[in-house]
């Protein structure tokens, strides 16, 4: 029998991962965030960041806008309302690991 407090399972499988944990932890801290400093921030190449960023809007935590700024294409991405309660329950579950409490 697994103990629901340390079953690994339970963890959202969409989130972790090292990338798109980062991603999600940035964007919990800001109103939105443009790709480049997404990039940057992260230490991601723009391929492996986009294949990131594509995972986590088709499971509707993230939404991405282009727009022109400057004469060139930008976007800016931000949490989902679901995005952010994943994230919210996701650190829920990460902290009664870490505690050993029931999530």
């Amino acid at each position: 029998m697994t103990d629901p407090t340390f079953d690994h399972r339970a963890l959202d499988p969409v989130i972790h991962s090292r990338i798109r944990l980062s991603v999600m932890a940035i964007l919990a801290s800001v109103e939105d965030a443009e790709f480049t400093f997404l990039r940057d921030r992260v230490g991601a190449t723009d391929g492996n960041l986009s294949t990131h960023l594509g995972r986590l809007d088709a499971a509707g935590y993230v939404d991405g806008e282009r727009a022109l700024q400057d004469g060139r294409a930008v976007t800016r991405y931000r949490l989902t309302d679901e995005g952010r309660r994943a994230f919210e329950g996701y650190l829920k579950h990460m902290d009664s690991l870490l505690n050993g409490l029931d999530p």
